[in-house]
């Protein structure tokens, strides 16, 4: 899919407040470890995530993506009444019904004609919304779109630690629910917009996606537990990566490893960066990193490292940024920005 018309036009967030380290939600482990003669601090050690960030308590989801929705049409300059499209991304949900993006669409006062909806895909449905919503820009639909994301991590965190302090609990429950512990909160929203409204905005090149859902069950989750087989999930992930790395060699304009100059991935943890760059040749040095402080927020991951690294100024304008994700279902997704 090539775009010639779509533009990033801002990027807002909003940060968890409550700073959770790996050493605190061990030392609650800890008893259970002791139990499933486990080492006694596994978390850091496996993943590189020092911390992550959770909500206070009594915190709903799409009040924080509202939040991130504000600071990014703030940003943008761009009237709320032209905003033709609100995408929710956002795996964790307040409520079966209404939609998220009916939540959050309200909470902003966006126009009736604004069209809103939610798009689940795992930790990929920002790209993906990204995606959709350029595509009715680009064909004219619309002229500007509003693409938000909130995850909150703690209660399903905590209903973790409190099941594997059951008696019952065993080391392989404990490995099932590993990545789970990895998970943190987070908020964020993108504001995309026709390239001659943007003029200072970041083009939107085009993207490539790929399934493999024959490995549709290797990650479960509810709203209180995930059930993941990471080994099998990492190895699966990685070949499908591959395999669309060569896609998107052939569709995207300087797909290649000597012309991108960043890449901005979804954050897992160290062992998944470093298989992931092993498989695609790429060096870990151009990959942008926030698990180590932030742990795995899902699809907030890739739009918010985008951010963050393009505020910290290590991303230049007119650099090529190539952003990537593997999602549990499984589905990988790679975009190619202009920044």
């Amino acid at each position: 899919m090539r775009f010639r018309q779509v533009a990033i036009h801002s990027v807002g967030y909003e940060l968890a407040p409550r700073r959770i380290s790996s050493s605190h939600l061990e030392e609650r482990l800890n008893g259970a470890l002791v139990r499933m003669r486990l080492p006694p601090k596994p978390i850091e050690l496996l993943t590189g995530i020092t911390e992550r960030g959770f909500w206070e308590s009594g915190t709903r989801v799409h009040e924080v993506a509202t939040l991130a929705a504000r600071k990014a049409i703030a940003a943008s300059g761009v009237d709320p009444n032209r905003i033709g499209l609100l995408i929710n991304t956002s795996v964790c949900k307040d409520y079966l019904e209404p939609s998220m993006a009916a939540l959050v669409h309200g909470d902003l006062g966006l126009p009736a004609t604004c069209r809103n909806l939610d798009v689940a895909n795992a930790c990929l449905g920002f790209i993906n919304g990204i995606e959709l919503a350029g595509q009715m820009i680009e064909s004219g639909v619309i002229d500007h779109a509003l693409v938000v994301d909130g995850e909150s991590a703690g209660e399903i965190v905590d209903s973790t630690i409190r099941r594997l302090h059951e008696p019952q609990s065993t080391s392989q429950d404990f490995w099932d629910n590993f990545a789970t512990l990895t998970l943190g909160s987070a908020a964020v929203a993108m504001v995309l917009s026709r390239a001659d409204l943007a003029p200072d905005g970041h083009a939107v090149n085009g993207s490539v996606a790929m399934a493999d859902t024959a490995n549709n069950r290797l990650c479960l989750g509810t709203s209180e537990r995930m059930v993941t087989d990471s080994t099998r999930l990492l190895k699966a992930g990685v070949a499908l990566a591959r395999r669309t790395w060569l896609e998107a060699a052939d569709q995207l304009p300087d797909w290649s490893q000597a012309g991108i100059q960043h890449y901005v991935c979804h954050q897992v943890g160290k062992a998944h960066l470093a298989a992931l760059c092993q498989a695609l040749e790429i060096e870990q040095s151009r990959c942008h990193l926030t698990y180590p402080h932030l742990g795995n927020v899902g699809p907030a991951a890739v739009p918010l490292t985008l951010a963050l690294a393009a505020e910290s100024g290590r991303i230049q304008r007119g650099e090529h940024v190539a952003l990537m994700g593997i999602g549990s279902g499984l589905n990988v997704a790679m975009m190619s920005l202009t920044w």
